[in-house]
């Protein structure tokens, strides 16, 4: 693979976006790929955006992706999605949690989530792929598993083989909750491969 390929994730504080973002990229430094990856975590700690900026190739030469060139945007919800879908590459592929999360001013009246937000979006994206994230992980037991499930869903897109995910998923979480994000990973992988 001599393109860089460039990867956002988008979400809010908590959702487990950097480390969804970091297993991502240490299997892509295991599988040789130059790696580059710059984190922003705004107010991740009281609900705000987080977003990290992955590219990866043969060789890079910087961390930030330039507007209109993401190949892949992992947004954990929808707001965050309208939000960056101005780096998204025309031929990108947007895979969106369809899950809410309230902004303060929405939950204070001062703002309403917008309704039709993930339609709006649609109608601008050419590849959407829409996962029910939050309703697969409660299946599985723990709502906090949608990360992993949405990780899982990115590197079905990516098809990158020869990389042991299972691996860097028990080296990267505390063991008494490994099971449990293994089995999203893999929902996430079979549900929507590629």
């Amino acid at each position: 693979m001599n393109k860089t390929t460039n990867i956002l994730f988008v979400g809010v504080g908590g959702q487990g976006t950097i480390l969804a973002s970091n297993i991502l990229s240490q299997g892509l430094i295991d599988a040789g790929f130059d790696v580059k990856m710059s984190e922003v975590h705004g107010m991740a700690q009281r609900g705000g955006s987080v977003s990290t900026q992955i590219r990866f190739g043969k060789k890079v030469y910087s961390p930030l992706i330039p507007e209109k060139e993401a190949d892949f945007i992992l947004s954990f919800e929808k707001i965050e999605a309208g939000r960056w879908l101005n780096f998204l590459n025309p031929e990108g592929v947007l895979i969106i949690n369809n899950y809410e999360i309230y902004p303060t001013t929405v939950l204070t009246g001062e703002n309403k989530y917008p309704e039709d937000i993930l339609e709006k979006i649609k109608e601008k994206v050419k590849n959407c792929i829409t996962v029910d994230a939050a309703n697969e992980a409660l299946k599985l037991g723990n709502i906090k598993t949608q990360n992993m499930i949405l990780l899982g869903v990115l590197i079905g897109q990516l098809d990158i083989k020869s990389i042991d995910w299972e691996n860097i998923i028990r080296n990267s979480l505390p063991e008494k909750i490994v099971e449990i994000n293994l089995k999203a990973f893999k929902t996430g992988l079979s549900i929507y491969k590629k």
